[in-house]
């Protein structure tokens, strides 16, 4: 048995992973205020593909 992630009651089928639809609109309302967020990448720690100019590259026209 699950529990609803707002107020830990059990879940119910028709509103999963909530256990009502008044839970779910609460995290949909905290998702709507930026109370959730989900952490983005600044470019830096991310890897940079470099392709070779077109007129340098090996028959890879």
């Amino acid at each position: 048995m699950s529990l609803c992630p707002i107020c830990k009651r059990p879940t119910e089928t028709a509103f999963r992973p909530f256990c009502s639809k008044r839970c779910a609109d609460i995290d949909l309302g905290r998702w709507f205020n930026e109370s959730y967020s989900i952490p983005a990448s600044t470019g830096d720690d991310e890897e940079k593909i470099v392709f070779p100019p077109l007129d340098q590259r090996d028959g890879l026209e």
